[in-house]
């Protein structure tokens, strides 16, 4: 995959490679023992997951959206509910609030980073809500419902701006769960701790998912809910096998959701390596702002604030005509992808929810300019390269340009920089 050969989007091939003769073992083991389900295998990645995010507790499951849904009802959300997110997200994230039996809403995104604005959340909770006295929490407007959630998403392999966040939760009575289904490794610095936290030890929860093109993925599908709350911890450990607190003692109705000891197995593998493909996907990304320096600015790059030390699940690039640059690339043998096209407010599923086009002016423009370039440890600054000069071929014939919103002015400028201005 180098030289003048296709440069696929994600390359899920040499990682297993590589790793094989470590693979198989954990399928003998599995084999041998038939411990297919459960078991410790599960119990070891759980351990050594839990201390790699900073948290008491990390319980498996059957995926990333097992584990968002299970967060929210071990944490307490219930029927009737309102759990705030934003709009730029995998359905995972809105679909966890359903089936848990609350509505979801939303609030914008912050234009450089593509997370949830504080700013905005904010807004929506003093303007969009009123106070409840027996509740002690605020209702939405919108739904008629208390707001007992909030799920800041962690996008693209980059925390949202988490102290803010949390200090609003705390004046309003709010539970927090991280969606870190794309942050397995990144970190935040909390200016109220004076130190760096890693994705999933922020909330009262957090939820991430190992499908297998996560920067920790597993070979199949599998979850995890990580916290620092042990009464959490064990109500998911019943969420995720049918309610029972030991075979066939049913406590509460549950859900079959448990993760398989050969998706543990593997991970506990994969988990060994995953500080070093994450430091491999930083240099990719060095390696990305810098080639496209030297370009006449057709995009606007990924922005880390410097409270953010992200690990590139995606390399996101923001350009005005995404299809016409999709399409030259394609043609080029790069393969891109967009996360994500539609933004969930505007999606069929969620029509009765009576969102319109404009309510969410950030997440929508961005939504249509977005491009996730190839991003993955083992690429090479030679395909890199190939990327970067094909971008920047397109951009020229095609006269590209991109209008990005001046927060200082109050209006529209127009852009050929490759990074927004501080």
């Amino acid at each position: 995959m180098t030289g003048n050969g296709n440069i696929p989007f994600l390359d899920l091939v040499t990682p297993h490679l590589e790793l094989e003769e470590e693979l198989v073992s954990v399928f003998r083991s599995a084999l041998k023992t038939a411990g297919f389900v459960g078991g410790p295998m599960v119990e070891d990645f759980e351990r050594d997951f839990a201390q790699f995010c900073g948290v008491q507790y990390c319980v498996g499951g059957g995926s990333g959206t097992d584990a968002l849904r299970f967060a929210l009802i071990a944490a307490g959300v219930q029927a009737g509910d309102t759990v705030v997110t934003v709009p730029n997200t995998f359905i995972a994230t809105t679909e966890a609030i359903s089936q848990a039996g609350a509505r979801p809403d939303f609030v914008d995104i912050h234009e450089r980073t593509y997370t949830m604005d504080p700013e905005k959340l904010r807004s929506y909770l003093e303007t969009q809500c009123t106070p409840s006295l027996a509740t002690g929490r605020v209702v939405s407007k919108r739904t008629g419902s208390p707001v007992t959630a909030v799920i800041p998403v962690h996008l693209y392999g980059q925390l949202a701006d988490m102290d803010p966040i949390l200090d609003l939760a705390a004046q309003y009575n709010l539970i927090v769960i991280e969606d870190a289904c794309q942050a397995h490794g990144a970190e935040y610095f909390s200016k109220k701790e004076d130190r760096w936290r890693k994705a999933g030890s922020l909330g009262r929860a957090a939820a991430f998912s190992f499908y297998p093109g996560k920067n920790l993925g597993a070979c199949g599908e599998a979850g995890a809910v990580t916290t620092n709350d042990r009464a959490l911890a064990e109500r998911v450990r019943m969420l995720r096998d049918h309610g029972q607190v030991r075979k066939y003692h049913h406590d509460i109705e549950g859900y079959n959701g448990r993760l398989d000891a050969i998706q543990g197995g593997v991970l506990r593998v994969k988990l060994r390596h995953l500080a070093e493909w994450n430091e491999q996907r930083r240099e990719c990304a060095r390696g990305y702002d810098a080639l496209f320096a030297d370009t006449e600015g057709a995009v606007i790059l990924p922005h880390v604030p410097s409270w953010s030390r992200p690990v590139y699940h995606l390399y996101v690039v923001r350009v005005a005509d995404r299809e016409r640059l999709q399409k030259d690339l394609s043609a080029a043998g790069i393969a891109t992808g967009i996360h994500y096209p539609i933004p969930l407010h505007l999606a069929t599923a969620y029509k009765t929810l009576g969102f319109r086009p404009g309510d969410f002016p950030v997440a929508e423009q961005a939504a249509s300019q977005v491009l996730s370039l190839p991003m993955f440890p083992k690429l090479s600054p030679e395909q890199q390269q190939r990327v970067v000069t094909h971008v920047a071929l397109s951009a020229k014939a095609n006269d590209q340009r991109i209008y990005v919103p001046d927060r200082h002015a109050g209006e529209s400028r127009r852009t050929r920089c490759g990074l927004l201005d501080p």
